[in-house]
């Protein structure tokens, strides 16, 4: 019998339960993580000292670095830190922010990183994608996915409810990044990896019809594992197809055009419903608001302080986000009116 050919990469460790911080020093004393135990953290504005602060007995020889913000040029400095300090791996605590610019930075010195969340904002955890600001808004990047991960309860407890809850929409809105991944296979013959698909829409439905929020350690376990599942269903595509189709053209197209309007897991899930709608697809559109709304995430532009008029604007400039990428945007083609038609359509569908 012919032995499997096909080899999966995984992180070595994936820890989700209270108190799993207390994990990383035995983590880091793993020689595949680091021979000698030379690392660097790399901390968030956040929680991150205050975990860092716990960890020192246990990391005596660990240099700290302060991860100031977002962008490129953070990302860019902290990785030229850790190849001038020759460390062997890079430890990443913090929120979305943190652990993509420590991504990056561990991707420029030719290092492993290793994740500790203490949020759970979106699939950035665990995905081989960095999203990072610049002087022309924000892009992604192609990065190496963590080669561990923690996410300790206790401090997902102590994020801000509303990036936690951010994490669900993110999630959901796989669902809708299938549905264009799939019309991309019909329409322009576009090969699809099924295992991908697979772990990307278990991922989505494992946190769709629970009755249970963010208060919940089950319901947090669980949003973590869907997390860091559709971090590794973009590992196993090659890309970010499983897990972002037009409900994520359109966030970028958000974050270029009205910075700071919202958080990635809030414009996600707007974005999905969005293109739920555009499908006519009542169902998945009902399924997907009553997801969003029990987690008191945004349903409408509006929600999120948007006119019906940005959000047009938003619309028309998403598919230029991802040149080359096809969804229900590349799809329908909207004119400007067309597509004003279709959000002010959207907005009193979805109004309560």
């Amino acid at each position: 019998m012919p032995l499997l050919a096909r080899m999966l990469t995984a992180p070595l460790t994936v820890e989700v339960r209270r108190g799993a911080v207390a994990q990383l020093g035995a983590l880091l004393a793993d020689s595949r993580v680091a021979t000698s135990g030379r690392v660097a953290v790399a901390v968030g504005s956040g929680q991150g000292d205050h975990i860092s602060g716990l960890i020192a007995p246990t990391l005596v020889d660990a240099e700290v670095f302060r991860v100031p913000d977002g962008s490129v040029d953070s990302a860019v400095t902290l990785g030229a830190d850790l190849r001038k300090g020759a460390y062997e791996a890079v430890v990443g605590i913090g929120g979305g922010k943190t652990i993509d610019v420590t991504k990056y930075a561990a991707s420029l010195a030719g290092i492993p990183m290793v994740a500790v969340a203490t949020n759970l904002s979106h699939d950035g955890i665990c995905s081989p994608v960095s999203s990072l600001e610049h002087e022309g808004g924000k892009g992604s990047f192609g990065v190496p996915m963590p080669l561990a991960i923690l996410v300790d309860l206790d401090f997902v407890h102590g994020a801000p409810p509303s990036l936690v809850r951010s994490g669900a929409g993110d999630v959901v809105s796989n669902l809708s990044a299938i549905e264009d991944w799939q019309l991309g296979n019909v329409e322009r013959g576009e090969p699809i990896d099924g295992l991908a698909v697979s772990m990307a829409r278990t991922s989505a439905e494992a946190v769709l019809g629970r009755t249970d929020s963010i208060e919940s350690d089950a319901f947090l376990t669980v949003l973590a594992e869907s997390l860091i599942l559709s971090g590794m269903s973009m590992v196993v595509a090659g890309s970010s197809r499983p897990s972002s189709g037009g409900d994520h053209e359109i966030l970028h197209a958000v974050d270029q055009l009205f910075p700071g309007t919202s958080n990635h897991g809030e414009l996600a899930g707007v974005g999905a419903a969005f293109c739920y709608f555009l499908r006519e697809d009542q169902r998945m559109l009902s399924l997907v608001t009553g997801c969003l709304r029990a987690h008191e995430l945004p349903v409408s532009p509006l929600d999120i302080g948007l006119t019906t008029t940005q959000f047009t604007e938003a619309v028309m400039l998403a598919p230029s986000t991802r040149p080359g990428r096809y969804t229900i945007l590349e799809h329908l083609r909207l004119s400007e009116a067309e597509a004003r038609d279709r959000v002010e359509e959207y907005v009193r569908a979805v109004a309560h």
